[in-house]
């Protein structure tokens, strides 16, 4: 019996996690390149293949979405910047999410989206409609969220007779991260004091919907209803001057973040992620080292660590990559 012919799929996107994911889908046979959609204006008409190291593959980049909507795709890996993380608002990824459903590709994202149901019935119907349409599924995925703190403590729940509390913790290391807009207009890296509190507020807004959406996706598998998702963060300044990848971190100014979220019933928390972000772990001492903590409290007792992964980025793409072909089927 021939082998099945290769899923056609689409790289929305070519920043610090896409250009990951497409020298995977460029160098595995089981998937065929079928388009490259592109932000930068400099990569328009170029090769994919040079663009991440790799002989030419005969397609070109385009920032035409139209051009996109219109190709003969089984899947789109969708892998921008989040629309919301800078407006607060998921209405742009929303609307381009619909669009390629509708036209008949499925659609894996890095986005968020691993529970859309914390948009709201709304969003929910309209995406649904969308599917409907294209005969077609949307899959929000990545590291975290995405695994550690909704697959790996659901993955866990089923060694437990009990579940008082889960707790996930997340501690990155952005020192080789190569995007300013990510390192410093996101999470506010390099920044004053005074000007991370103005910067990060549409940013702070994301992080709480994007991480409820774990919250809420574990604690509803369990079968728990909590009555609110609530969140705090706070920043560190660095004590000398250093440079990372995404630019230079001036004494004084913010080199980390610690944000923690819970999922309350009746005030007493059910769940809580705490994410650590350092511009250079090396130099930052506060807080937890890099690396993921998954502790389960309740009967048994469970602890799951992973010490470090060496390309968060890397991990990221590929867990996107590695659920295509279940997506398609």
């Amino acid at each position: 019996m021939p082998p099945p012919p290769p899923l056609r799929v689409v790289q929305w996107a070519t920043g610090a996690v896409g250009r990951y994911s497409l020298r995977t889908l460029i160098r595995r046979p089981e998937f065929e390149l079928a388009g490259v959609l592109v932000y930068d204006p400099g990569k328009v008409g170029l090769d994919a293949g040079p663009l991440v190291g790799l002989p030419e593959t005969g397609v070109l980049c385009t920032d035409d979405v139209e051009r996109v909507l219109a190709l003969d795709a089984d899947c789109v890996l969708h892998m921008p910047l989040p629309a919301a993380a800078f407006g607060g608002d998921p209405t742009p990824d929303v609307e381009t999410f619909c669009a390629l459903l509708a036209s008949g590709k499925n659609v894996v994202t890095t986005t968020g989206f691993v529970y859309p149901w914390c948009y709201g019935p709304v969003v929910v119907r309209r995406l649904e409609a969308a599917c409907a349409a294209g005969s077609s599924s949307l899959h929000g995925t990545g590291i975290n969220p995405g695994f550690v703190s909704d697959m790996l403590p659901l993955a866990l729940s089923g060694l437990s007779s009990r579940i008082d509390h889960v707790y996930v913790r997340e501690c990155s290391d952005f020192k080789g991260h190569p995007s300013r807009r990510l390192v410093v207009d996101l999470f506010g890296f390099t920044r004053s004091a005074k000007d991370y509190a103005t910067a990060v507020r549409p940013f702070r807004a994301y992080q709480r919907g994007l991480f409820a959406e774990s919250v809420q996706l574990v604690a509803n598998t369990l079968g728990v209803a909590l009555d609110e998702v609530e969140e705090s963060d706070e920043f560190d300044l660095a004590s000398e001057e250093f440079e990372i990848a995404a630019g230079l971190v001036r004494k004084g100014t913010v080199c980390a973040s610690r944000w923690t979220f819970s999922g309350l019933v009746r005030g007493r928390p059910f769940m809580t992620v705490e994410c650590v972000y350092k511009a250079d772990a090396s130099r930052v001492d506060r807080w937890a080292d890099p690396g993921f903590v998954v502790h389960i409290e309740g009967v048994p007792q469970m602890t799951v660590t992973l010490d470090a992964i060496s390309h968060g980025l890397a991990g990221a793409a590929a867990h996107a990559v590695n659920s295509v072909a279940a997506l398609c089927a």
